[in-house]
């Protein structure tokens, strides 16, 4: 399922425009990637976090050139082990 896809759900479901379906997605978007330091937890579903991930060695395909993977933060997504939806 695409975003185009879930925001035609999401208005199916809540009896919604589109446009406000796509307005409440892109607000729940903007709000989880905002919480840095704390998980955004939904029982039932799951919970979205920022993990860091430490540097690593790598190896570019296409040459075999072993390379360096800095450390970054990523968005993390961990569905709940018996999910209600």
């Amino acid at each position: 399922m695409n975003k185009a896809q879930l925001i035609e759900a999401i208005a199916k479901e809540a009896d919604l425009s589109k446009i406000q379906a796509g307005k409440a997605l892109e607000a729940f978007m903007k709000a989880a990637s905002k919480s840095k330091k704390e998980p955004v937890q939904l029982v039932g579903f799951g919970t979205f976090k920022y993990i860091k991930r430490k540097a690593r060695k790598g190896v570019n395909p296409s040459t075999g050139e072993k390379i360096k993977i800095p450390a970054k933060t990523v968005f993390q997504f961990k569905a709940s082990k018996n999910p209600k939806y």
